[in-house]
């Protein structure tokens, strides 16, 4: 199944038996990107804010693939092939979620060992 990263998952637009959203969609960033940029053309943030900005947004993207990462693990866990997980990476084979999971793979066993880690890395 293709996920249209453009749109939210919601209530209405989830998969079959699930209602579990992103917090973030690729349309909300855009939507906050260009209502930034035109706070930056107006002069409306200073260098100091975009800096805080940028701070905020490195740790953010290392928390979506974390939860990426995550969800990786729990949805072969589920019993979705590499064939299902492929077109999410954008490509048509199974090298790139195999190797992401080869990766993974030599870190922890599991989804629940994953975000044991992260627990522990957020001490």
């Amino acid at each position: 199944m293709d996920v249209d990263d453009t749109q939210r998952i919601g209530p209405h637009t989830d998969p079959p038996g699930t209602d579990m959203a992103p917090p973030v969609t690729a349309a909300d960033m855009l939507a906050w990107l260009e209502e930034t940029a035109r706070a930056v053309r107006e002069g409306e943030l200073a260098a100091e804010e975009l800096v805080a900005l940028l701070g905020q947004l490195r740790q953010a993207a290392t928390a979506c693939a974390n939860a990426s990462d995550w969800t990786l693990l729990a949805a072969r866990e589920a019993g979705a092939s590499l064939r299902q997980l492929a077109p999410v990476f954008g490509k048509g084979y199974v090298r790139a979620p195999a190797a992401r999971l080869e990766k993974l793979h030599r870190e922890v066993l599991s989804s629940e060992q994953f975000l044991e880690l992260l627990r522990q890395r957020d001490v």
